[in-house]
């Protein structure tokens, strides 16, 4: 039965199909306004890795703000192909981002200062180091530009916790992250990302060799048809697999990084002793009129 369901279903589903330009249009909207209205900045900072999250959220910011008030930051370690520094050069050539909004910083430095000091030899460890050495240096140039720093995650990797907390998850405003991966390829299309970025092996760069998907154990369109049908679509575990005619212990092994991770997708817990704490119960208009 599941061999014959296999050789039906497209992976990814069709349901992961969107209308590019529709979505284009509604994300420069919010995010000038987010920019702008909101938060009253003159526009976003974006860490640039070479990789197509990164890039599409560079040419989507750069469509709703104008390259001329966006900063874009090349934040490489020696665990960064020369091949990504490229790409991500690429992309700002490509925008036309002014010389004065853009700079290639090596990390090594500061990311070694912490290792050795706190003993980390482990490459995890250091990988989050880097992530969040990134994360402070983006937020100091967002303060000098009068920016906020704009986010590059998906749903996709947000969803299975697949990122560093207070790294690259530690940013103002997050406008793919109700996209999955495999959507973000069909946006970066639209918006004129370069092949060579959107066909990449997707990889955060940790350490050297790291690729996502074999981290994973699967490909992002078979990770995404999972979670689509299993948190939008509201399918059971079981009516997962049989849909997509795979083992139930592949949709298994999804939820549990989904659980294991829930902590990093919240603000950290804070257990109540007042009549009103922040948290869940605390409540307020996001604009007061």
């Amino acid at each position: 039965m599941k061999g014959e369901l296999a050789t039906r279903v497209s992976i990814p589903i069709k349901e992961l199909e969107i209308d590019a330009e529709r979505v284009t249009n509604y994300l420069c909207e919010r995010l000038r306004h987010y920019v702008f209205e909101y938060a009253g900045r003159r526009g976003g900072v974006i860490g640039l890795s070479g990789g197509i999250d990164s890039s599409t959220a560079a040419y989507l910011t750069a469509r709703a703000l104008k390259p001329e008030n966006l900063f874009c930051y090349i934040l490489p370690t020696s665990a960064t192909p020369q091949h990504d520094i490229r790409l991500a050069q690429t992309v700002i050539e490509e925008l036309g981002i002014p010389e004065d909004n853009y700079e290639l910083i090596n990390i090594d430095d500061i990311v070694r200062a912490f290792a050795e000091r706190l003993r980390a030899e482990n490459p995890l460890i250091v990988g989050n180091i880097a992530a969040r050495v990134r994360m402070i240096i983006l937020h100091a140039q967002a303060a000098k530009h009068n920016c906020l720093v704009i986010g590059t995650s998906d749903k996709s990797e947000l969803t299975i916790g697949y990122f560093t907390k207070y790294g690259d998850a530690g940013v103002d405003v997050m406008p793919l992250a109700d996209l999955y991966k495999t959507q973000i390829r069909q946006l970066a299309r639209y918006l004129g990302v370069p092949e060579e970025i959107i066909v990449k092996p997707p990889s955060p760069a940790l350490w050297p060799g790291q690729t996502a998907e074999a981290e994973l154990g699967m490909s992002y369109d078979l990770l995404d048809s999972i979670l689509y049908l299993r948190f939008d679509a509201w399918l059971s575990e079981e009516e997962v697999a049989s849909r997509l005619g795979i083992d139930r212990e592949v949709v298994d092994k999804v939820m549990r990084m989904v659980k294991q991770t829930q902590h990093k997708r919240q603000l950290p817990e804070i257990f109540r002793l007042s009549a009103r704490s922040h948290g869940s119960d605390w409540r307020y208009p996001r604009e007061w009129r």
